[in-house]
């Protein structure tokens, strides 16, 4: 599926969900007016960010504003769940997050329901791209389940463009040569001091016309 067209500029809404500090609600709601306003059209997300208190507080954030007027993306492959009796959450770098925990999964009916679970927290119907994230330590279990699931609700029409998110880029480079990935976001590997993505990631997107 065709990715849509994105802007130059685009809001990482991990900040969102308490990374490393806790930020005011009312805080995360002016962040992401002003990016919006200063034309960063395209928001990021994922229920791993503050165990799903990112996509509340940008779903809240975005509530009235016309869906048009920006591109979304969520990510899947981290099911959140309420922490059972006794259960301590394990906040991975997020402070004073909702009482969940994260688990790995990478089933069809899983995939399924953690996008399902995001859409609700955003308060939306659709996302514009969906990424498998932070998947390189999985390997095995996204190519035999996860990939083709999100491949599927793709071909459904339920999702928009597809791909995954993650820091490593030759893992990236791998996975784009091998499926029909639309996009992937690279965190921290095409930047003013690092340049590795220059040498295994866009060579191979070039050649597959992957965003």
């Amino acid at each position: 599926m065709p990715v849509p067209p994105l802007p130059r500029l685009g809001l990482g809404c991990a900040p969102l969900g308490n990374l490393y500090r806790a930020m005011p609600d009312a805080t995360a709601a002016a962040v992401t007016a002003a990016a919006l306003d200063l034309g960063c059209g395209y928001l990021d997300t994922a229920p791993h960010y503050g165990l799903g208190l990112s996509e509340e507080r940008l779903g809240r954030a975005l509530a009235g504003r016309p869906r048009s007027s920006y591109v979304l993306s969520t990510k899947v492959g981290r099911r959140l769940r309420p922490l059972a009796p006794g259960e301590r959450t394990d906040g991975q770098g997020f402070v004073d997050t909702p009482a969940r925990a994260r688990e790995w999964d990478f089933t069809a009916d899983g995939i399924r329901a953690t996008l399902e679970g995001s859409l609700e927290r955003l308060g939306t119907d659709d996302v514009d791209i969906v990424y498998l994230h932070d998947v390189e330590d999985h390997l095995p279990e996204v190519y035999a389940t996860g990939f083709p699931a999100l491949a599927a609700l793709r071909d459904e029409g339920l999702v928009g463009a597809i791909g995954f998110g993650m820091n490593d880029s030759g893992v990236l480079a791998r996975l784009v040569a091998d499926l029909d990935v639309d996009v992937v976001l690279c965190a921290g590997r095409w930047t003013l001091l690092e340049r590795t993505a220059y040498d295994d990631l866009l060579p191979v997107c070039a050649e597959r016309s992957t965003a």
